[in-house]
């Protein structure tokens, strides 16, 4: 694949293509797909010996980058590039696991499922949400086994899951949300132009790119606990945020 033919653009013109793009311009749309494809490729590269055929890859990932383009605010005070390449890689990732013949294993799955059940029976015995450590000893297995389990069965976490668990408490964002969507995507832009590169990517790897917190580690170049810890402090602020403006 020679994308020579296509100029390396500056974040100047990337910023002014995307402006056009939102206002509906479709020539701008194209060009900012066509100078991207480098990026496309390079990551496409990262996922060689995986069993697919990398011109389906770089289809797919094509598609990523083109959900990049058409999903990506200006408001997010962050470099396309730093939102497109977990997008891609998201896209990617999705694809080579519904198309890989491994499956979730029965004993996974049963035990996924009765942690979420018990979550429930012991969120209305507490009138909490339980941590991790107590559905686990209710259930009578290692806290580690059954957080190898959900994973499983849910390797992204979404606004409405448990997105953290600590020994402390455990944070929510269900619970936390209690304006309207609207809002909360306004106030969820605001938090995000108040933190710095390695904070925004660490959300993009995590909640756009689908990545467990070793994978985002692994990526970042710190270790679980510190992004275990980034995490937490930067939905502790959200709940606030969402809190005050509630």
């Amino acid at each position: 694949m020679d994308f020579s033919e296509y100029p390396v653009l500056s974040g100047k013109e990337v910023h002014t293509l995307l402006k056009q793009t939102k206002l509906g311009d479709n020539e701008a749309r194209q060009k900012l797909i066509e100078s991207n494809l480098r990026l496309v490729r390079s990551i496409v590269a990262r996922f060689a010996d995986r069993g697919h055929e990398m011109d389906d890859l770089f289809q797919i990932g094509c598609i990523g980058l083109v959900k990049a383009i058409d999903d990506f605010d200006l408001s997010y005070d962050v470099k396309f590039s730093t939102y497109a390449v977990p997008k891609i890689i998201g896209e990617i990732k999705r694809y080579i696991r519904e198309s890989s013949p491994l499956k979730v294993s029965r004993s996974l799955r049963e035990l996924a499922s009765r942690g979420i059940a018990v979550k429930d029976q012991l969120t209305k015995k507490l009138g909490r949400t339980p941590l991790i450590s107590e559905i686990a000893q209710e259930l009578g297995t290692a806290k580690e086994d059954l957080i190898a389990a959900l994973e499983a069965v849910s390797p992204v976490l979404s606004l409405q899951q448990v997105v953290h668990e600590d020994e402390g408490d455990s944070i929510l964002l269900e619970d936390q949300v209690a304006v309207e969507p609207e809002e909360t995507s306004l106030y969820l832009k605001d938090i995000l132009r108040r933190l710095d590169e390695t904070e925004r990517r660490l959300l993009l790897l995590r909640y756009i790119a689908e990545k467990s917190q070793m994978e985002v580690a692994a990526d970042i170049g710190i270790s679980q606990a510190q992004v275990s810890r980034i995490e937490k402090r930067i939905l502790q602020q959200l709940r606030k945020q969402l809190q005050t403006k509630g």
